[in-house]
């Protein structure tokens, strides 16, 4: 029986493109290239990369600012989700986050809903490290079969989970869209492409 309900953050419950405009046209503008061709070495990172424009940036000898948490904001659907599965699971958070993300989390009026916020910063571990999946568990009183990984991507989020033996759902937000399955033992439980479709969802 499922106890417990973990989301990513970023690109999973967080809108993240407003920070991914700025940063993209950061570096663009200290290369003075073609956007398309830095775009396109963003897409190609993001296949592998948990941090595509930073890791394309880095390709390109481009330093970029300080992630700018400002320019987050929830998905229109988040909301929703989140009063819907709280009626039915305890939720928890496991995601790779800068310093104060109960405050943020609180800031956009869904803080109460979370029994467990375990962020890296404060971890001292981050994604995709097992450490700080077991951190969120043992903090929760929940056995791994008894909680779902809910996240964008399928290196940091489903994988680790689910050697675990956590259940996962892999929603297809944000750069995750240039992620694949090439390997079954990675596959899932259950694909979305957006986190609305998780209302009414059998986990």
């Amino acid at each position: 029986m499922i106890k417990y309900i973990f989301f990513d953050l970023g690109a999973t419950l967080v809108d993240e493109s407003d920070v991914y405009k700025s940063r993209c046209r950061f570096a663009i503008d200290h290369l003075s290239i073609d956007p398309e061709e830095f775009m396109n070495k963003v897409y190609e990172e993001a296949k592998i990369s948990p941090t595509p424009i930073k890791t394309a940036a880095d390709a390109y000898g481009v330093v970029l600012p300080e992630w700018d948490n400002s320019l987050e904001k929830l998905y229109e659907a988040a909301y929703g989700v989140i009063t819907d599965l709280h009626g039915r699971y305890k939720l928890g958070i496991i995601a790779n986050q800068s310093l104060g993300t109960q405050e943020r989390i609180d800031n956009w009026g869904i803080g109460n809903y979370f029994d467990v916020v375990m962020a890296s910063a404060e971890a001292g571990c981050a994604k995709p490290d097992l450490k700080i999946f077991k951190m969120a568990l043992q903090k929760a009183k929940c056995e791994p079969n008894e909680a779902v990984m809910i996240g964008d991507r399928l290196d940091n989020d489903i994988v680790p989970a689910k050697e675990l033996g956590m259940k996962t759902v892999w929603v297809r937000q944000g750069y995750a869209i240039y992620q694949s399955i090439d390997d079954e033992s990675k596959r899932p439980d259950h694909i979305v492409d957006s986190i609305d479709e998780l209302i009414g969802l059998e986990l």
